[in-house]
């Protein structure tokens, strides 16, 4: 049976810019109570004054902090009385050889792509089963197929993957819903905040954003799967054959990863 979001209250992480802030309209329109959760206060509060008036909530907070994700998860309640929804969305990229990499770097994505995601889901958690609610994992095609110079963005990516597959299988009896979403390549910011080798944001994409699907689009991809009670959903014609093509023939897609991400403005690998 359809879910009706009537009135629910969702959470979304990282909902300042991108995929975010795209899952706060489409939540929106179909009557829904929306915190918004990101470290970026003023953008937050720009995305705020778009929305429906009384029926949003804005929290700065930092995903990779135990503290914030807790007081998050409480400012949500305490506004609106219940959750219904948590949307894991916020993350980080990186684009950098790993010989040449810090391995900080990879820490603080691992800090905020996949701890984020367990701090917040812990914090979440009583609350969402209590509603019967729904628990959501944006993820990416890089937690089925680990992109080279990419090791700690596709590290944390499986990483949430597992966790929120156990986490789905543990609570089969309780109609807890885990969805995870994997956008392909997708138009929005994470690519130019992206951290280089030494941990600083590349600051430009590197790649034609304007190619690739919308925010807009991952987003109503993601509010209608958590309408239908989906498991998991792989975005674009290219995931999907990523994902496929990984699983029955994996030599070949080390090669045909390899070469596409090769041909890269500015790639840290040369294609040989």
């Amino acid at each position: 049976m359809k879910r009706s979001l009537q009135q629910k209250t969702v959470l979304i992480t990282g909902a300042s810019s991108g995929i975010g802030a795209a899952c706060a309209h489409a939540f929106a329109s179909r009557g829904c109570r929306v915190v918004l959760a990101a470290r970026n206060l003023e953008a937050l509060q720009t995305l705020q004054a778009s929305l429906p008036a009384g029926m949003s909530h804005c929290v700065q907070a930092d995903v990779s902090v135990e503290a914030d994700c807790r007081r998050m998860v409480e400012e949500a309640v305490g506004q609106f009385g219940s959750l219904d929804v948590l949307v894991n969305n916020a993350g980080i990229s990186m684009r950098a050889l790993f010989r040449d990499t810090n391995p900080s770097v990879l820490r603080q994505l691992m800090d905020i792509n996949f701890w984020g995601t367990v701090y917040a889901t812990h914090y979440a958690l009583p609350h969402l089963l209590k509603n019967r609610g729904c628990l959501v994992g944006v993820s990416s095609i890089a937690g089925y197929r680990g992109l080279p110079g990419r090791t700690g963005y596709s590290a944390s990516k499986f990483a949430m993957q597992g966790f929120l597959e156990s986490l789905r299988t543990e609570h089969l009896p309780d109609g807890l819903q885990v969805m995870v979403i994997c956008p392909g390549f997708t138009a929005s910011n994470i690519r130019s905040n992206a951290l280089n080798a030494t941990g600083k944001t590349q600051g430009e994409s590197p790649r034609n954003e304007a190619a690739m699907m919308s925010a807009e689009e991952v987003a109503e991809h993601l509010v209608k799967g958590v309408e239908n009670h989906a498991r998991t959903i792989i975005l674009t014609t290219q995931g999907k054959m990523t994902v496929f093509l990984n699983k029955w023939f994996p030599a070949l897609m080390d090669r045909l990863v390899y070469n596409h991400l090769a041909k890269e403005a500015d790639s840290p690998f040369s294609k040989k």
